[in-house]
This record gives C-alpha cells, structure tokens and sequence, in this order.
C-alpha cells in the first residue's frame, strides 16, 4: 500500500453495514477498484476503506453506533449516486444482477438521459445515466414545464 495518493477536493464517504460484502458487490456492480481497507482490530470491521469507480475516489466504512449509521440502520437515504455510463442498459443490468433493486427502471428523460434507479443491498441509491441528447438548460426548463402541467 502506498501512501501517495491523491486526494481530490470532495469525495462521498459510504456508511455500510457489512464492508466486506459492500467492497465485493461495488467492485461486480459498478467495475470498482480497491485502493486499500483498514481493518478495525477490535471488531474486525472495516473502518476505512477507499475504492474509485470510473476513476471517482468514494471512501467507506462500516456504521458505529456512537459515529455512524447505514441506509439500512435510517430506513432510507436522502442521497443518490450518479454514475454516467456509455451503456446504460448493461450497467443498469449488471448492477441489477450483482443485488441492486431497482427503484425505477431505465427509460427516456426529460433532459435527454436514459436512467434509472437501483438501491444497492446496503441502501445507497444510484441513478445509472446514458446521454442520449444533448439539451441546452432551457430545452430541459420547456420539457420541464410541459411535463409538469401535463401531469396536473
């Protein structure tokens, strides 16, 4: 392990309930890389760990209850992840086949995305995109109004 690695100036910091099956599924999802793990010598969980997907620093770790707690341990998220692909369908499908559910399926957008959403089995929720047009902002706003007052 070296200790020269680049940090950028944001990167999310996953709570999971079981770190070694969150590594594993991350890495057969989403084509992740592990860069290290630090095991907590007391508990054997993972305190910290870092992976990238798609080049993107995202760290770790597993929930302690006087510091952190899981999706699963809130009973939900607030927070989404968006994962750009060049191939949304075998993303999404791949993602599904590891253990995500799917929370909405791939279909048009919009704002000229294919995307859909998964839960992964530790509660994070990924929105798996594929550009399928390019919008400028003010094509995206009149879709947006169109659809909105469709819907009333």
């Amino acid at each position: 392990m070296s200790a020269a690695f680049s940090y950028p100036p944001v990167s999310p910091s996953l709570v999971v309930n079981d770190g070694v099956a969150a590594l594993e599924f991350y890495k057969k999802a989403f084509g992740a890389e592990e860069r290290y793990r630090l095991i907590d010598p007391e508990t054997g969980k993972i305190g910290h760990a870092e992976i990238t997907i798609k080049g993107v620093l995202m760290m770790l770790g597993e929930e302690y209850a006087d510091m952190t707690k899981s999706p699963k341990t809130l009973h939900g998220t607030s927070v989404a992840f968006g994962l750009m692909s060049t191939d949304a369908q075998a993303d999404f499908e791949r993602a599904v086949n590891a253990g995500a559910e799917v929370v909405r399926p791939l279909q048009d957008q919009f704002y000229g995305h294919c995307s859909g959403r998964v839960r992964d089995p530790f509660g994070h929720e990924w929105i798996i995109s594929e550009e399928t047009e390019k919008l400028s902002p003010q094509e995206m706003q009149r879709r947006w109004d169109a659809m909105v007052s469709s819907a009333k």
